[in-house]
């Protein structure tokens, strides 16, 4: 019974342990009050960098060690680091960047609530900028613009290429904080740094406010060429063995070359089969060189009697 009730309990906490969290609202306002009025392709950034919690510790200190890369530089600087892109738009803000490190809890909630409810998370972000519009401390300034889109609040930077990365107090630009059972966290001020510069070719992800989701931005991979040595394949010599024929001029060039060795019976067989042929000929030669002599034997002894016979009369 105590091992059927523990297999229950197991499976029960395997299941929970596979369902994702669900944030309730008062943790979703606590968790976006520090980023909630960056502009967005900054709250972009953060918002995808924070569901990598671990290379955001990896990124983190690479940034405090090359602290003499600023901007754009150390951006180019960790192109080959296997980090996602948005992550890596952060080392230009290294302020920040040590502030998610020094909160790796709330880095990693912030990550998991983005994944598993990225719709509230951007209703929040808009909640958020309306009380802190109310406020009077979300507006235009010299480095960014807020405008009313669609009734949506939007925060673009004046310049495309240059974000100003503010430090806000959540617990004062918000008004008097509305959940005493969640608070936002408190980062140590950083020294103001209005602008950063990110390169025109770093591809940024997009705010879609109507549908309430970030766009990535395609990652596409380059086929890797790798030069082979070329391999030439040349055909291979085949030694093919001597025709011997059964010429007799053939087989009599052949014996001084092949003096006391034996040939093989069918050579020995195409041999004899010409000396047969040859003597075959030279008896045929000799008969007729007889019967040619014969026959002209004959010839004068007829001439001889002619002569004869007309010669007694």
């Amino acid at each position: 019974m105590k091992a059927l009730i523990a297999a229950l309990l197991l499976a029960v906490a395997a299941s929970v342990q596979a369902q994702p969290r669900v944030y309730h609202q008062a943790e979703l306002d606590a968790l976006l009050a520090p980023v909630a009025l960056y502009p967005d392709p900054l709250l972009s950034q953060v918002l995808i960098a924070a569901t990598y919690p671990d290379d955001v510790r990896e990124a983190a200190a690479w940034s405090r060690a090359n602290a003499h890369l600023k901007g754009e530089e150390a951006v180019r600087a960790a192109n080959p680091m296997p980090w996602d892109p948005s992550l890596k738009a952060l080392l230009a803000y290294p302020d920040l960047l040590a502030r998610m490190d020094e909160s790796p809890q709330w880095t990693a909630d912030l990550g998991q609530a983005f994944l598993a409810q990225e719709p509230q998370v951007m209703e929040t972000v808009q909640a958020l900028r309306r009380r802190a519009q109310a406020s009077g401390f979300l507006q235009s300034d010299g480095y960014q613009s807020v405008q009313e889109q669609d009734s949506y609040v939007v925060v673009q930077p004046v310049q495309s290429h240059v974000v100003y990365v503010p430090w806000y107090n959540p617990l004062v630009v918000y008004g008097p904080w509305w959940w005493h059972s969640h608070r936002p966290v408190a980062w140590r001020p950083w020294h103001p740094r209005p602008a950063a510069f990110v390169s025109f070719s770093f591809a940024r992800p997009s705010v879609d406010w109507h549908r309430h989701r970030i766009h990535r931005p395609v990652r596409v991979q380059r086929p890797v060429h790798v030069q082979r040595p070329v391999q030439v394949h040349r055909p291979r010599k085949v030694e093919r063995p001597a025709r011997i024929h059964n010429h007799v001029h053939q087989a009599q060039t052949a014996r001084p070359i092949i003096q006391g060795a034996q040939l093989p019976p069918r050579f020995r067989a195409y041999e004899n089969r010409s000396q047969a042929r040859q003597e075959h000929r030279s008896d045929n030669r000799a008969r007729f060189r007889q019967e040619s002599r014969g026959g002209g034997n004959r010839g004068n002894r007829g001439g001889n009697r002619g002569n004869g016979g007309r010669g007694r009369n």
